[in-house]
């Protein structure tokens, strides 16, 4: 293989988090073998530096129909996981917040402590992640330093990485999460994993036995 697997999640989406259990469940260290992108609604800044690069944010907003039967949906599929899963109240949510904070904890060495423990709080608990207390409470529990977390968002450095994460997710033309990407094959959403699982697994062994 040329290059790794790319994997697109979202912190805000129960699909991803429900995909990357399952994902972790079927290969031990799978996550370490992708290359993973946190993907987000970007904020005024974030944007204006993804139009400079001439890149666009491809998703586009739910109905509140379709909000509704993935409430019922998600529930479900955590069920059959064996998980408990809260639904939170995103009011006038900043992403940049959480999904920042997680480049900043890659940096560190504890990308998914940080990414378990925010998705304990909005998954279990049905917390605000876009709240700073929130998130220094997950990055705690990581062992990332809590204001370096909260403090991702004023980093020109990490808002220029959340831009470059931003930018490929257009050069790769996501548009929903989570989107598995790998070569010329592509996989978009949770009822999608099993066949890139198909598709790569038997490469990597295929590779490592050569």
């Amino acid at each position: 293989m040329s290059r790794p697997a790319k994997l697109y999640f979202s912190l805000r989406s129960p699909y991803s988090w429900l995909a990357i259990n399952k994902l972790r469940d079927e290969v031990p260290g799978a996550l370490e073998q992708l290359e993973c992108y946190p993907y987000w609604d970007p904020d005024t800044v974030t944007g204006t530096g993804l139009d400079e690069r001439g890149g666009e944010f491809h998703y586009v907003q739910m109905s509140r129909a379709k909000h509704l039967y993935m409430l019922m949906d998600t529930k479900r599929i955590a069920e059959q996981q064996g998980r408990k899963m809260a639904w939170p109240i995103d009011i006038e949510p900043w992403w940049e917040l959480p999904h920042l904070a997680w480049l900043r904890a890659r940096r560190e060495g504890v990308e998914w402590p940080f990414y378990d423990a925010l998705n304990e709080a909005r998954w279990g608990r049905g917390d605000n992640i876009c709240e700073p207390d929130i998130v220094r409470a997950a990055a705690e529990r990581a062992g990332l330093d809590p204001e370096l977390a909260v403090g991702a968002v004023d980093d020109p450095e990490i808002r220029a990485e959340g831009v470059d994460c931003l930018y490929q997710a257009y050069l790769d033309d996501i548009f929903g999460i989570p989107y598995f990407k790998w070569g010329r094959h592509r996989f978009w959403g949770f009822d999608r994993l099993d066949a890139f699982l198909g598709v790569w697994r038997p490469a990597v062994r295929e590779e490592r036995a050569a």
